[in-house]
Protein backbone atom coordinates (compact mmCIF):
# COMPACT_ATOMS: atom_id res chain seq x y z
CA UNK A 1 0.00 0.00 0.00
CA UNK A 2 3.05 2.22 0.06
CA UNK A 3 1.84 5.60 -1.79
CA UNK A 4 4.58 7.44 -3.98
CA UNK A 5 3.66 10.96 -5.38
CA UNK A 6 4.43 10.85 -8.97
CA UNK A 7 3.90 14.73 -8.93
CA UNK A 8 7.10 16.48 -8.60
CA UNK A 9 5.15 20.28 -8.23
CA UNK A 10 3.04 19.12 -5.18
CA UNK A 11 4.33 21.61 -2.74
CA UNK A 12 4.47 24.17 -5.18
CA UNK A 13 1.06 23.58 -6.50
CA UNK A 14 0.26 23.82 -2.98
CA UNK A 15 2.24 26.82 -2.25
CA UNK A 16 0.09 28.71 -5.29
CA UNK A 17 -3.03 28.96 -3.12
CA UNK A 18 -4.15 32.35 -2.94
CA UNK A 19 -6.28 33.22 0.58
CA UNK A 20 -8.06 36.05 -1.19
CA UNK A 21 -9.44 38.26 1.63
CA UNK A 22 -8.99 36.05 4.33
CA UNK A 23 -5.29 36.78 4.51
CA UNK A 24 -4.85 39.44 1.95
CA UNK A 25 -2.16 37.96 0.01
CA UNK A 26 -2.96 34.76 0.07
CA UNK A 27 -2.65 31.06 1.91
CA UNK A 28 -0.33 29.63 -0.49
CA UNK A 29 -0.26 33.27 -2.46
CA UNK A 30 -1.09 32.02 -5.23
CA UNK A 31 -2.06 29.19 -3.03
CA UNK A 32 -6.32 30.34 -3.32
CA UNK A 33 -5.76 32.27 -5.28
CA UNK A 34 -9.17 34.90 -5.96
CA UNK A 35 -9.77 33.20 -9.23
CA UNK A 36 -8.06 29.89 -9.31
CA UNK A 37 -8.77 26.30 -8.39
CA UNK A 38 -6.95 25.29 -5.37
CA UNK A 39 -4.45 23.33 -6.53
CA UNK A 40 -3.60 20.34 -4.10
CA UNK A 41 -1.40 17.52 -4.88
CA UNK A 42 -2.88 15.74 -8.55
CA UNK A 43 -6.06 17.27 -8.36
CA UNK A 44 -7.90 20.53 -9.09
CA UNK A 45 -10.11 21.52 -6.55
CA UNK A 46 -12.70 23.06 -9.25
CA UNK A 47 -16.16 22.85 -8.08
CA UNK A 48 -17.26 24.00 -11.50
CA UNK A 49 -19.46 20.68 -11.92
CA UNK A 50 -20.03 19.33 -8.74
CA UNK A 51 -21.28 16.22 -9.66
CA UNK A 52 -18.32 14.55 -11.72
CA UNK A 53 -16.92 11.89 -10.76
CA UNK A 54 -13.47 12.28 -9.18
CA UNK A 55 -13.91 16.00 -8.84
CA UNK A 56 -11.97 15.38 -5.66
CA UNK A 57 -9.47 12.96 -5.05
CA UNK A 58 -7.11 12.00 -2.82
CA UNK A 59 -3.36 13.21 -2.88
CA UNK A 60 -0.66 10.89 -3.10
CA UNK A 61 2.14 11.77 -0.59
CA UNK A 62 5.54 12.85 -1.78
CA UNK A 63 7.03 10.02 0.73
CA UNK A 64 5.99 6.33 1.17
CA UNK A 65 3.62 5.37 4.44
CA UNK A 66 6.98 4.11 6.19
CA UNK A 67 9.40 7.19 4.74
CA UNK A 68 8.43 9.17 8.54
CA UNK A 69 9.64 6.35 10.79
CA UNK A 70 10.47 6.23 13.48
CA UNK A 71 9.06 9.33 14.20
CA UNK A 72 5.74 8.75 12.42
CA UNK A 73 4.52 4.91 12.39
CA UNK A 74 3.52 3.35 8.79
CA UNK A 75 0.11 2.14 10.32
CA UNK A 76 -0.66 5.02 11.29
CA UNK A 77 -0.22 6.95 8.49
CA UNK A 78 -1.31 3.92 6.08
CA UNK A 79 -4.86 4.47 8.83
CA UNK A 80 -4.63 8.37 8.75
CA UNK A 81 -3.78 9.05 4.74
CA UNK A 82 -5.97 6.01 3.15
CA UNK A 83 -8.60 5.86 5.77
CA UNK A 84 -8.98 8.81 7.26
CA UNK A 85 -8.41 11.53 4.69
CA UNK A 86 -10.11 9.43 2.19
CA UNK A 87 -13.47 9.41 3.94
CA UNK A 88 -13.38 13.37 4.33
CA UNK A 89 -12.86 13.21 0.02
CA UNK A 90 -15.64 10.94 0.20
CA UNK A 91 -18.08 12.39 1.85
CA UNK A 92 -17.29 16.10 0.67
CA UNK A 93 -18.43 15.17 -2.16
CA UNK A 94 -21.49 13.70 -1.29
CA UNK A 95 -22.02 16.74 0.64
CA UNK A 96 -21.82 18.85 -2.43
CA UNK A 97 -24.72 17.10 -4.29
CA UNK A 98 -27.00 18.13 -1.55
CA UNK A 99 -26.24 21.74 -1.74
CA UNK A 100 -29.34 24.31 -3.06
CA UNK A 101 -28.40 26.02 -6.20
CA UNK A 102 -27.82 29.21 -4.76
CA UNK A 103 -25.23 27.73 -2.23
CA UNK A 104 -23.53 25.92 -5.56
CA UNK A 105 -23.64 28.93 -7.43
CA UNK A 106 -20.99 30.14 -4.20
CA UNK A 107 -18.70 27.01 -4.44
CA UNK A 108 -16.78 27.38 -6.86
CA UNK A 109 -13.55 26.61 -4.86
CA UNK A 110 -12.53 25.87 -1.46
CA UNK A 111 -11.58 29.67 -1.18
CA UNK A 112 -15.08 30.43 -1.54
CA UNK A 113 -16.66 28.08 0.62
CA UNK A 114 -14.51 29.08 3.45
CA UNK A 115 -15.16 32.52 2.69
CA UNK A 116 -18.85 32.01 2.65
CA UNK A 117 -17.99 28.63 5.69
CA UNK A 118 -21.38 30.47 7.63
CA UNK A 119 -23.28 29.70 4.73
CA UNK A 120 -22.54 26.00 4.48
CA UNK A 121 -24.16 23.14 6.39
CA UNK A 122 -21.90 21.38 8.43
CA UNK A 123 -21.25 18.20 6.49
CA UNK A 124 -19.39 20.91 4.36
CA UNK A 125 -17.19 22.68 7.06
CA UNK A 126 -16.40 19.51 8.77
CA UNK A 127 -15.12 17.41 5.20
CA UNK A 128 -13.63 20.32 3.26
CA UNK A 129 -11.81 21.57 6.21
CA UNK A 130 -10.46 18.26 6.74
CA UNK A 131 -9.53 17.55 2.93
CA UNK A 132 -7.78 20.83 2.93
CA UNK A 133 -6.43 20.71 6.37
CA UNK A 134 -4.58 17.04 5.54
CA UNK A 135 -3.72 17.85 2.42
CA UNK A 136 -1.70 20.64 3.62
CA UNK A 137 -0.12 18.65 6.87
CA UNK A 138 1.28 15.88 4.10
CA UNK A 139 3.28 18.52 2.21
CA UNK A 140 4.46 20.04 5.69
CA UNK A 141 6.20 16.74 6.24
CA UNK A 142 8.91 14.82 4.72
CA UNK A 143 11.85 12.09 5.50
CA UNK A 144 15.08 13.54 7.66
CA UNK A 145 13.15 16.56 8.12
CA UNK A 146 13.11 19.04 11.15
CA UNK A 147 16.23 21.41 11.84
CA UNK A 148 15.78 24.92 12.07
CA UNK A 149 13.76 27.20 9.83
CA UNK A 150 16.21 29.03 7.34
CA UNK A 151 15.54 32.03 5.16
CA UNK A 152 12.77 34.55 6.04
CA UNK A 153 10.39 32.67 8.06
CA UNK A 154 13.58 31.38 10.65
CA UNK A 155 14.40 35.08 11.04
CA UNK A 156 10.60 35.98 11.56
CA UNK A 157 10.34 33.08 14.20
CA UNK A 158 13.72 34.07 16.21
CA UNK A 159 11.98 37.80 15.82
CA UNK A 160 8.59 37.03 16.94
CA UNK A 161 9.46 34.92 19.28
CA UNK A 162 12.78 34.84 20.48
CA UNK A 163 14.10 32.49 19.74
CA UNK A 164 13.31 29.04 17.85
CA UNK A 165 13.48 27.32 20.85
CA UNK A 166 10.80 29.32 22.72
CA UNK A 167 8.50 29.18 19.71
CA UNK A 168 9.00 24.97 19.46
CA UNK A 169 7.67 25.52 23.18
CA UNK A 170 4.33 27.97 22.59
CA UNK A 171 3.39 25.59 19.53
CA UNK A 172 3.84 22.48 21.48
CA UNK A 173 1.60 24.08 24.46
CA UNK A 174 -1.12 25.51 21.99
CA UNK A 175 -1.17 21.73 20.51
CA UNK A 176 -1.66 20.27 24.07
CA UNK A 177 -3.72 22.48 25.50
CA UNK A 178 -6.14 22.12 21.93
CA UNK A 179 -9.25 20.17 24.06
CA UNK A 180 -10.33 17.24 22.14
CA UNK A 181 -10.07 16.87 18.33
CA UNK A 182 -8.01 19.91 16.34
CA UNK A 183 -5.26 21.69 14.70
CA UNK A 184 -2.60 23.63 16.28
CA UNK A 185 -1.35 26.05 13.46
CA UNK A 186 1.26 28.74 12.85
CA UNK A 187 -0.41 31.49 10.75
CA UNK A 188 0.43 35.15 9.10
CA UNK A 189 -2.02 37.41 10.52
CA UNK A 190 -1.97 41.28 10.18
CA UNK A 191 1.46 40.79 9.43
CA UNK A 192 2.59 38.98 12.19
CA UNK A 193 3.31 35.26 12.92
CA UNK A 194 0.59 33.97 15.45
CA UNK A 195 0.32 30.37 17.21
CA UNK A 196 -2.94 28.85 17.35
CA UNK A 197 -5.38 26.46 17.20
CA UNK A 198 -8.74 25.25 16.02
CA UNK A 199 -11.88 22.97 16.48
CA UNK A 200 -12.17 19.58 14.92
CA UNK A 201 -11.44 20.40 11.16
CA UNK A 202 -11.81 24.09 11.15
CA UNK A 203 -8.99 26.29 9.67
CA UNK A 204 -7.46 29.80 9.88
CA UNK A 205 -8.83 30.40 6.14
CA UNK A 206 -12.62 29.84 7.22
CA UNK A 207 -14.88 33.32 7.99
CA UNK A 208 -16.78 32.16 10.64
CA UNK A 209 -18.81 33.57 13.54
CA UNK A 210 -17.41 35.06 16.25
CA UNK A 211 -13.55 35.36 16.85
CA UNK A 212 -11.15 32.73 15.90
CA UNK A 213 -7.66 31.90 14.39
CA UNK A 214 -7.64 33.82 11.16
CA UNK A 215 -4.46 34.27 8.77
CA UNK A 216 -2.09 32.30 6.38
CA UNK A 217 -1.27 28.95 7.52
CA UNK A 218 2.41 28.59 7.63
CA UNK A 219 2.64 25.53 9.72
CA UNK A 220 -0.08 22.76 10.93
CA UNK A 221 -0.25 20.00 13.03
CA UNK A 222 -2.73 17.30 13.23
CA UNK A 223 -3.80 16.84 16.96
CA UNK A 224 -7.12 14.40 16.84
CA UNK A 225 -5.53 11.37 18.37
CA UNK A 226 -6.20 9.46 15.34
CA UNK A 227 -2.95 10.24 14.01
CA UNK A 228 -0.86 9.11 17.13
CA UNK A 229 -2.72 6.91 18.70
CA UNK A 230 -1.57 3.76 17.60
CA UNK A 231 1.91 4.24 18.07
CA UNK A 232 1.96 7.05 21.54
CA UNK A 233 -1.37 6.26 22.60
CA UNK A 234 -2.67 8.89 24.79
CA UNK A 235 0.49 10.78 25.10
CA UNK A 236 0.05 13.52 22.67
CA UNK A 237 3.45 15.20 24.23
CA UNK A 238 5.16 12.36 22.92
CA UNK A 239 3.81 12.17 19.48
CA UNK A 240 4.34 16.59 18.87
CA UNK A 241 8.26 15.98 20.02
CA UNK A 242 8.33 13.43 17.48
CA UNK A 243 6.58 15.94 14.97
CA UNK A 244 9.62 18.30 15.12
CA UNK A 245 11.49 16.04 13.25
CA UNK A 246 9.60 15.12 10.08
CA UNK A 247 8.93 19.09 9.82
CA UNK A 248 9.40 20.32 6.10
CA UNK A 249 10.93 23.28 6.86
CA UNK A 250 11.14 24.11 2.60
CA UNK A 251 7.75 23.78 2.52
CA UNK A 252 6.62 26.18 5.46
CA UNK A 253 9.11 29.01 4.29
CA UNK A 254 7.47 28.56 0.96
CA UNK A 255 4.36 29.42 2.21
CA UNK A 256 5.56 32.23 3.98
CA UNK A 257 7.07 33.64 1.43
CA UNK A 258 4.19 33.27 -0.79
Amino acid sequence: MENNNTRRNFLKQTAILSTGTIIGSSLFNSAFASETALNIGNQNLELDNVNAQGLYTLPKLEYNYDGLEPHIDKATMEIHHGKHHQAYVTNLKKAIETLDKNLVEHSKSLENIFEKMSKFPEAIRNNGGGHYNHSLFWSLMKPNGGGTPKGKLGEAITTTFGSFDEFKKQFSDASMKRFGSGWAWLVVQDGKLVIGSTANQDNPLMRLRGKGLKGKPVLALDVWEHAYYLKNQNRRADYIASFWNVVNWEAAEALFNS
